[in-house]
């Protein structure tokens, strides 16, 4: 267990930063992951290090998944409460961010927007950035709650795509 933490430690929290774009909330799902990898690693039944690795990152997935899931309405009800999670320490988020390459992501995000139809980057935004339902989407553009799905899920995947082409092409820089 403590090899595959050396190896995959600082590449775990980087995947969770670049997929949430937020220091403190990667932080937290690279600790649920590695203490739900050691409260597992009794049933893990691969023998090689790709197979733990693998491992590994499905359990962060799962984590990612869960935060989507429940983080909405989590995040909803702290601000109802006026609830608000303790900051890090500006030198250690500002480490992570540079580490993970953020600037490199959201110039590649905003690159892929700016491909995207005005129509599919709206839907994206609406849904995304201003997390609203896909009722109001359609509302606000004047189209069915079908063609809101549609237009956020083309757009989403396309952002996807390009993400992770950036993430192939810097992983051949190395």
């Amino acid at each position: 267990m403590d090899a595959l933490y050396a190896r995959h430690r600082d590449s775990l929290l980087r995947w969770f930063v670049r997929r949430t774009a937020d220091t403190q909330v990667a932080l937290d799902l690279w600790a649920e992951t590695f203490a739900q990898s050691v409260a597992g690693w009794r049933r893990f039944r691969g023998a090689t290090d790709d197979e733990a690795a693998a491992w590994l990152y499905t359990i962060a997935r799962r984590q990612l998944a869960r935060y989507h899931r429940r983080g909405s309405a989590e995040r909803r009800a702290m601000r109802k409460l006026g609830l608000e999670r303790p900051d890090l320490d500006d030198a250690l988020i500002a480490e992570i961010e540079r580490h993970a390459d953020l600037d490199v992501l959201r110039r590649d995000v905003a690159v892929a927007l700016a491909t995207l139809s005005a129509s599919v980057r709206e839907a994206v935004e609406l849904r995304v950035v201003q997390e609203l339902d896909y009722p109001s989407v359609a509302e606000l553009l004047g189209i069915s709650e079908q063609a809101a799905r549609t237009r956020v899920s083309r757009g989403l995947l396309t952002l996807a795509e390009a993400i992770d082409l950036s993430a192939v092409k810097e992983a051949l820089a190395r």
